[in-house]
């Protein structure tokens, strides 16, 4: 099997504000380029909704060619991750992940966005004025191999903003929900394996299109789970996928935890939770 532990510690989310303060570190370096060759990240403000919450959003841009990751990149990606000064006013976030890409490099699977990309962060504020916010954001951008970047964020978000139109496409290309995809609910059977769980899960679920992919995931990053083998028949998809926790033994998986995602080249859809 891969490395299991491989890039299980880091967390998919990403923060950033106006104005934009990026610095990496000097040994970020592919064939001669710095990171400021390759990437550029700048907030787009966003607004203020009216249950006092505030829309935002990352735009990523890379060089030609170069690609981010997913919040569940596959053994081949770096999925982003953001650690945020605990004295700002943000008291939660969350990333709306537009629909990926599945890249496949020297035989290895991995998920992400190629050149740029807009993600929408809906954060949960402690103050109803601008609100200052600094954190720091890792993520890998590749070519054929990739570069780690570790950029420092940090600027104001204003009380109200005005609603934009490319925040708005970002969300709208997320993946759809079972109810709006009119998917059928899943079910799962879990077998035990020498070194944690194997889940079996199938779901009916309209075509997504071209190279189907079907990701899980828990909400416990240490837990690693394995590239998914799927196949469809109709509309029944069937995935199969190997999930290992830290110590390498038998668990309980709560199987409401469980999200899966079926990605294509037309749309995605994703499914929260699973049945016996």
């Amino acid at each position: 099997m891969m490395n299991r532990s491989f890039f299980s510690a880091l967390a998919g989310a990403a923060l950033a504000a106006v104005p934009l303060a990026v610095s990496t570190p000097a040994s970020a370096q592919f064939e001669g380029r710095s990171a400021d060759d390759v990437v550029q990240v700048s907030l787009l403000e966003g607004w203020r909704t009216d249950d006092g919450r505030h829309m935002a959003a990352i735009q990523i841009t890379m060089a030609p060619g170069w690609k981010t990751y997913w919040r569940a990149p596959g053994e081949g990606g770096i999925p982003p991750r953001l650690r945020l000064d605990p004295s700002s006013s943000v008291e939660g976030l969350q990333i709306h992940w537009p629909r990926p890409e599945v890249f496949f490099t020297n035989g290895m699977r991995s998920i992400g966005y190629r050149d740029d990309v807009i993600l929408p962060v809906e954060l949960s504020l402690s103050d109803d004025g601008a609100v200052e916010v600094d954190g720091r954001l890792d993520l890998g951008v590749c070519l054929d191999v990739c570069m780690p970047v570790t950029l420092d964020l940090y600027g104001l978000l204003p009380p109200e903003g005005n609603r934009d139109p490319s925040i708005a496409a970002a969300l709208a290309d997320r993946p759809l929900t079972r109810a709006e995809a009119g998917a059928g609910s899943a079910t799962c059977q879990i077998t035990p394996i020498s070194d944690g769980l194997r889940v079996e899960a199938q779901m009916r679920v309209p075509s997504v299109g071209n190279d189907e992919t079907v990701v899980f995931e828990l909400s416990d990053p240490g837990i690693w789970i394995s590239e998914t083998s799927s196949h469809r028949d109709g509309d029944l998809v069937t995935a199969v996928a190997d999930v290992v926790p830290p110590d390498a033994g038998p668990f309980a998986m709560d199987r409401s935890d469980l999200r899966i995602t079926v990605l294509g080249t037309r749309m995605a859809v994703e499914l929260q939770g699973c049945t016996g």
